[in-house]
């Protein structure tokens, strides 16, 4: 029994080891670091609530069960941490003392939750005690100190994808955006939507691979989603540099760098195996019929092509198999809400619809017999 006893306290303190190193990895080191632990209960989360959500097929329903996915990785993770702890302390205590392993654990949890309802007997379960009553109280410190951390990130993440929603459709897809510029005589616009999300896509590379917790934070919106919103940005950029390459904005290829980038630096941070060297031939799943039907959505928005599709589409076809592989796993990984060009999803979900356009009313348009229906812009 006694050398039983000194076998659990070994084991303790890798114990200790490891739930440190989780913590530190997940809340401290400002890179991509994973644990086995987080990693763990990643799977556990996604997986449960994947079997939730497996036959909801009303949008809103769905997304609403899955907002909760994210906050829920973090207190699963919380009370992982902190269950670890109580084991470790208490196989540490064990051979400390003359009483039996449940005691040893009363002991550590009064210590590690600052009860202070169990007195230590002797200088070594002193010197224990206390170690456990400081872990508890820095653990839960340095978790509080995180939370602001992290949702200042999200709502600096979610402004230019709200912002996206009356550019780009709901959900946001690339050629509507394009279209929409078109319509209201705007393309001018668009060096700045690119110059913007160049920034955006780089500061999302970096901080979700370093609090990968952001990643499984869905946008309130649940028609759409961050990573719909690149995708749909990085198609219109794609688009953009295909058809005109004369006058296309030059800040299009920054944007196009940094954002397949990030898609792939992400993809590869949740373990999904994507080229990081694609071949510009190399297969694009979305298919030359989804392109042209694109197109002809463009043309009849007015956009002035320099090349003719059959021209525009090798060039596009080269630019998008960069991001598509990353975009696509990401987008199934999460389960994003359906939308065109972001790839399939699991079963039970309905087929992605394109972006529904506002109407377009002009101030001398007839009024509305209903009161209070004003004018609208355009879109």
């Amino acid at each position: 029994m006694g050398m039983l006893r000194w076998v659990g306290f070994a084991a303790g303190i890798g114990l200790l080891f490891a739930t440190a190193s989780s913590v530190v990895k997940t809340l401290l080191v400002p890179r991509s670091a994973t644990s086995t632990i987080g990693s763990g209960l990643g799977w556990l989360v996604r997986r449960a609530f994947g079997a939730i959500t497996a036959r909801v097929e009303d949008l809103r329903q769905r997304e609403r069960i899955l907002a909760f996915s994210g906050p829920a990785w973090l207190l699963s993770l919380l009370v992982a941490w902190l269950a670890c702890l109580l084991l470790g302390f208490g196989l540490l205590l064990w051979p400390l003392n003359a009483h039996s392993f449940p005691s040893a654990l009363e002991e550590a949890g009064s210590s590690l939750f600052t009860l202070g309802f169990v007195r230590p007997a002797g200088a070594a379960s002193t010197v224990v005690v206390f170690v456990a009553g400081a872990s508890g109280l820095v653990l839960v410190a340095m978790l509080i100190a995180y939370l602001p951390v992290l949702y200042a990130t999200f709502n600096r993440r979610e402004i230019p994808v709200t912002t996206l929603e009356a550019l780009a459709g709901n959900p946001p897809w690339g050629p509507e955006l394009l279209a929409r510029q078109a319509l209201i005589g705007d393309v001018a616009y668009l060096p700045k939507v690119y110059e913007r999300w160049t920034e955006w896509a780089a500061d999302i590379a970096e901080s979700h691979s370093n609090y990968r917790s952001l990643v499984y934070f869905r946008s309130p919106n649940p028609a759409t989603s961050w990573l719909l919103a690149l995708l749909a940005v990085l198609d219109a950029a794609a688009l953009n540099l295909a058809f005109n390459p004369g006058t296309a904005p030059p800040e299009a290829r920054p944007l196009m760098r940094v954002g397949y980038i990030a898609l792939r630096k992400l993809a590869m941070v949740l373990g999904m195996p994507v080229p990081d060297d694609p071949h510009p031939d190399d297969p694009l799943q979305l298919t030359r019929a989804e392109f042209d039907a694109a197109v002809d959505r463009m043309r009849r928005a007015g956009w002035v092509f320099e090349r003719e599709p059959d021209d525009a589409w090798p060039h596009f076809h080269g630019w998008r198999v960069n991001y598509e592989a990353a975009a696509y796993a990401l987008a199934r990984f999460l389960d994003l809400p359906p939308a065109v060009w972001s790839g399939s999803r699991p079963r039970h979900r309905p087929p992605p619809q394109l972006p529904v356009r506002p109407p377009h009313r002009e101030p001398t348009d007839a009024p509305r017999s209903r009161l209070g229906d004003g004018g609208g812009g355009p879109p």
